[in-house]
């Protein structure tokens, strides 16, 4: 398939890099989405299931790594290449691609803002084994995407949303936490650690919190995992801290004024992310509808040959190239302002708009297909029925597009330039 990242005539570095990632994808990462999609909850998070399989796999690859500088244990890549990697994931399958991405959060956080006794303790056991699993516990029974809007909003309705389910207290050198985490957490019944959002005991408000490790083998307690209409592939499930004691250096970002600013830049990084899985998943959609098309003879001639198909097939090609096109640009900014200049002050705006733009755009897609397969889309014995469900998670997964929405929106009301027009001129006109 041709793509913008043809016609930006990629270094053979590159050109082999894709197709390295893609070849994975297709032998290794896809066949066990299929076995684990329809699998039991229970029998996926089994030491032998298929799950920990291709994680270990992705891990011995180096794709845990590659949100890292290379000082710092990462791969050297540029935004590109990190972009090739996560769209030929997402391609794969959405769920194990998360999987990959929440597993990198704690460390990869430890690792740009952590102390250097949390590094040689934890991160580089994480870098080099295949034995550490992260997660990324954000979501709570009371809490959700609300967790976003608390950044932007004003004051006085943050102070109604109450108290975090996750409550962490200072008792000597030591944090201890207690509290619940939602039975959405991604990874959570295969972690072994999780990056963990906590807010103070004494918090004056809801954004009054920290970011830190908690390992899951001492006063954790596991719920089982949750049989979800898609991202199957990808374990979710609640997690309960019980008087969970954890040293100071395991806290990453500390409460302040930069936990604000850590989870803005934490969140634009996570959504380059979900937009670049959720072009991989678009691609694989609108490929299979393709190849669909090309083969079934209805009303005497190959669908691809009616005219109605062809235009639904130019529309899916021309959605899935703008939302690459974009979610890469968007990529470049966020890791030079974070991890190369380490200015912390990439666009929240434009990254939300990444993750928003292409969860739309793998929806629409991923409907589009189905209804070119008829009512074959509905069996299971194609993969653009698993394709669907997926899509229609991700529009929920990681922040839903609506609240995702809400709280780029209060970004661009407050910071957009206003000197791109005359807005008094424009007033006038009305």
């Amino acid at each position: 398939m041709v793509s913008f990242l043809d016609l930006d005539e990629l270094e053979e570095e590159d050109k082999l890099l894709r197709e390295e990632v893609h070849r994975f994808a297709a032998e290794v990462i896809r066949p066990a989405s299929l076995e684990l999609d329809r699998m039991d909850p229970e029998e996926r998070i089994k030491s032998d299931s298929p799950y920990f399989k291709v994680i270990k796999q992705m891990k011995k690859l180096g794709y845990h790594k590659i949100h890292l500088p290379e000082d710092k244990g990462g791969l050297g890549l540029s935004s590109l290449q990190r972009y090739i990697i996560m769209e030929e994931l997402g391609w794969g399958s959405l769920g194990l691609a998360t999987a990959i991405g929440v597993d990198a959060i704690p460390f990869t956080c430890a690792a740009l803002f952590g102390p250097p006794e949390l590094y040689d303790e934890l991160v580089v056991q994480w870098l080099e084994g295949d034995e550490i699993h992260g997660c990324w516990g954000v979501t709570e029974p009371e809490h959700g995407s609300d967790y976003l809007i608390a950044l932007r909003e004003h004051e006085e309705l943050v102070a109604k949303f109450g108290r975090a389910n996750v409550i962490a207290e200072k008792d000597g050198d030591e944090w201890v936490i207690s509290g619940q985490k939602s039975a959405w957490v991604s990874s959570a019944p295969v972690a072994t650690h999780c990056g963990l959002h906590v807010q103070l005991k004494d918090a004056k408000n809801f954004l009054d919190q920290m970011f830190c490790i908690v390992p899951l083998d001492k006063g954790v307690r596991k719920g089982k995992p949750v049989d979800m209409l898609g991202m199957r592939d990808d374990p979710q499930g609640e997690l309960f801290f019980e008087n969970v004691r954890i040293p100071e250096h395991y806290v990453i970002v500390a409460p302040g004024f930069f936990y604000g600013v850590f989870l803005d830049q934490l969140l634009c990084l996570t959504s380059c992310g979900m937009g670049a899985y959720a072009v991989g998943l678009a691609r694989a959609a609108f490929e299979e509808a393709l190849s669909y098309a090309r083969q079934r003879v209805q009303g005497g001639v190959p669908l691809i040959e009616h005219k109605n198909i062809k235009l639904k097939l130019y529309e899916m090609f021309e959605k899935i190239e703008t939302a690459r096109y974009y979610v890469r640009k968007v990529m470049e900014h966020t890791y030079r302002k974070i991890v190369e200049q380490k200015t912390f002050d990439a666009s929240p705006r434009h990254a939300r708009c990444a993750q928003i733009y292409a969860k739309k755009i793998a929806f629409e897609v991923a409907h589009d297909a189905l209804q070119i397969f008829g009512a074959y889309g509905l069996s299971k014995d194609f993969i653009i029925e698993k394709l669907f469900r997926d899509a229609r998670a991700l529009l929920i997964e990681d922040g839903t597009v609506e609240v995702l929405s809400l709280e780029a929106s209060e970004d661009v009301i407050s910071n957009y330039e206003k000197d791109y027009y005359d807005v008094e001129h424009i007033t006038k006109w009305y």
